[in-house]
């Protein structure tokens, strides 16, 4: 049985559609330290589907009203991409602490004004990028910044699978749909080479930043061939490491997230795989101190619970924020710009000097 905490962060979910159903009713329910209070869709068929499922003690089909509900404390954002920094915006706005899917937004300029509101009104604001809550990434983090010394290059990937979806038809739950559901104008996900950046790419990115700090600039080349889509990215970080970054949207051949890194006094080779599995990313740790090859188990790899559980231990209890914060959220959003950019224009193009979307 899952052992509940007595003090418990009270979350709203919005959206009923696919990634609150397949990662985050069912994590807030399972988190040590949360309780489903509340769960917020336009859809009425929809949503009370899933409140059979999950059992809030109610539900709203006006964000406004459940964003009044004084037994609310924070609210989980789970819907499409263009409503991510509106949304977050309300939620703020009402003093809500907000957990949002990745990517933060879709141009830089909504993200900007978004991180001014943020950081005055001092509430706990984390974006969605779960990778940071695995294990075996949690770890060779660690030992990057405690063991390794200097670091001289950081390579990452992140390639999706023609075969993924014969994958998760078995992983996840069966999705529910609903005519009456909200959706953008247009088609967003028609523009594959943008929708692939802002869904996968947000996840590499982060996961770059994480392990290898900020990046200043980037060089990207980009090919699209067998219904492919690649992306082959130089970077340059603040410290002076080189990077590189391959995205490949889908692969023939298995689902998989990874880097290496080299360093100083030490090497990380890491794999990673669907999240959906549940399983810690495999990491080896090279240490030249005592010339062994050091790794985890990782037994809990619910990445989704697990940063559930993070953000609520840092409104509860005031721990560090182990998540994607609002800045995190910005400079991954600046980085695939850039990226973009520099697809567009051949050139290296500094994150700083970036404006726009992807």
């Amino acid at each position: 049985m899952i052992a509940k905490e007595a003090q418990r962060l009270r979350v709203g979910v919005l959206g009923a559609g696919p990634i609150s159903q397949f990662a985050h009713l069912e994590a807030t329910r399972k988190a040590r330290n949360a309780e489903l209070v509340a769960i917020c869709d336009v859809a009425e068929d929809l949503l009370a589907r899933m409140a059979a499922i999950h059992m809030p003690v109610r539900t709203y089909t006006r964000y406004d009203a459940m964003l009044a509900d004084p037994e609310i404390d924070a609210v989980i954002i789970g819907v499409a991409d263009q409503y991510h920094a509106a949304l977050a915006q309300q939620a703020i706005d009402a003093g809500k602490h907000v957990l949002v899917e990745k990517p933060l937004g879709v141009s830089i300029e909504e993200c900007e004004t978004l991180r001014a509101d943020v950081q005055a009104s001092g509430l706990v604001f984390q974006v969605g990028n779960n990778r940071r809550f695995d294990p075996g990434v949690a770890f060779a983090r660690t030992f990057i910044r405690e063991q390794m010394g200097q670091v001289m290059a950081l390579k990452a990937w992140y390639y999706d699978s023609f075969y993924r979806y014969t994958m998760t038809d078995n992983l996840q739950p069966i999705p529910l749909a609903s005519a009456a559901a909200q959706r953008p104008a247009g088609n967003p996900k028609a523009d594959k080479q943008r929708y692939f950046m802002l869904t996968h790419g947000s996840h590499l990115v982060d996961t770059a930043r994480f392990l290898g700090g900020e990046i200043v600039q980037v060089e990207a080349r980009f090919t699209n061939r067998f219904g492919a889509y690649g992306w082959f990215v130089a970077v340059d970080f603040a410290d002076g490491t080189l990077g590189h970054l391959d995205l490949i949207v889908p692969v023939q051949g298995d689902f998989e997230e990874g880097f290496q890194v080299f360093g100083e006094q030490g090497s990380v080779v890491a794999r990673g795989y669907l999240p959906w599995y549940h399983k810690a990313s495999h990491v080896e740790c090279f240490s030249a101190a005592d010339r062994q090859y050091h790794r985890m188990l990782g037994a809990d790899a619910y990445t989704y619970k697990l940063q559930i559980e993070g953000f609520a231990d840092t409104i509860l209890h005031g721990k560090e924020q182990q998540g994607a914060g609002i800045d995190d959220g910005v400079a991954a959003m600046r980085a695939m710009v850039a990226i973009a950019q520099s697809v567009r224009s051949g050139q290296w193009v500094r994150l700083a000097d970036v404006s726009g979307g992807v």
